[in-house]
């Protein structure tokens, strides 16, 4: 299990790393093609700021709207409630506010930029369907976000694909309209490959940005999945809970692209024969269920049953 967590954690912060340095290459790249290779950073790096800024304080909110959620009310979902505050004192966490949504699909998610400022919110029809076990792997998988920074991680992660997509927009705008050569004056042949370099990066770079996105995504939720099985000290919680959610019916009507990414399971529909079932499967956020049930299954293997560790009479 802890070498599982290790590997997540390694892995997900190394693509950040490679999708930074992309960044930053496209805008030196596309900077030469305009005259001057800091003009190209320059403008990523503002762009990637501002857009890092307006999200880091205002994406929790936007998620909680879009998603149609609302405040729990005093007595209502106690052991819900119960839930969220005992797993955020056994994560060493504040308590997060605690949100549902009143739909019969069973779904969960966590939001906000760091544990002070996070949010846990579950649908109605999961909270109905699911046993005290099921729901305190649901809470401790997004309890596990919020400690990780999640959430803050993959808002880096848009800000930097929304970032290339800018920088390709504005090269191919620039590029139809005519630019400048390149600051080194290398001559024409020179020019010309780096034109060409530039306009394959500038159609290819989005392309490549959402996938790196959906790898890092995929990536915390498997960490997520083994800090959550650790949080509660019992895998199969979780592993049911997953279970019950891929046999789901519901749809959840509130649910879209831009916070699908949030749920602890795809929200969107994947079945075949389903009105763009394929798309969301090929740009789907989350590894399939099954992979995370059998690595829960797994994990189990690690825990020692309470009773197994209580003296004999």
């Amino acid at each position: 299990m802890y070498e599982q967590i290790s590997a997540n954690k390694w892995k997900s912060f190394f693509m950040v790393f490679i999708f930074i340095a992309f960044v930053l290459g496209v805008g030196y790249l596309l900077g030469r093609i305009w005259g001057g290779w800091y003009y190209g950073i320059a403008i990523a790096g503002v762009i990637a700021i501002v857009m890092a800024l307006v999200s880091y304080f205002q994406s929790d909110s936007v998620a909680l709207r879009l998603s149609g959620a609302r405040p729990v009310a005093e007595g209502e979902y106690i052991r819900f409630k119960d839930a969220v505050e005992g797993l955020a004192i056994a994560a060493g966490i504040p308590t997060p506010n605690i949100y549902i949504i009143d739909s019969p699909s069973m779904n969960a998610f966590a939001t906000g930029r760091d544990p002070k400022h996070a949010s846990v919110c579950a649908t109605t029809g999961l909270l109905e369907r699911m046993d005290t076990q099921e729901l305190e792997g649901v809470v401790g998988h997004e309890i596990s976000h919020v400690k990780n920074y999640d959430i803050l991680l993959m808002t880096i992660t848009i800000v930097l694909v929304g970032t290339l997509i800018l920088l390709s927009d504005i090269f191919l705008r620039t590029f139809w309209f005519g630019g400048d050569s390149d600051e080194g004056g290398d001559g024409g042949e020179a020019t010309l490959i780096l034109m060409i370099i530039g306009i394959a990066l500038a159609i290819l770079a989005p392309i490549i940005g959402q996938l790196i996105k959906l790898a890092i995504s995929r990536r915390r939720e498997y960490l997520a999945d083994a800090n959550g099985a650790l949080l509660t000290r019992y895998p199969p919680g979780l592993a049911s809970a997953l279970e019950e959610l891929q046999k789901d019916e519901y749809q959840l009507r509130t649910a879209n692209k831009a916070t699908a990414h949030l749920f602890i399971v795809q929200p969107l529909k994947t079945e075949k024969g389903q009105k763009g079932s394929r798309f969301n499967r090929m740009f789907d956020t989350h590894p399939p269920i099954e992979d995370r049930i059998a690595r829960l299954r797994q994990m189990a293997g690690d825990f020692v049953p309470v009773e197994a560790t209580q003296p004999q009479q």
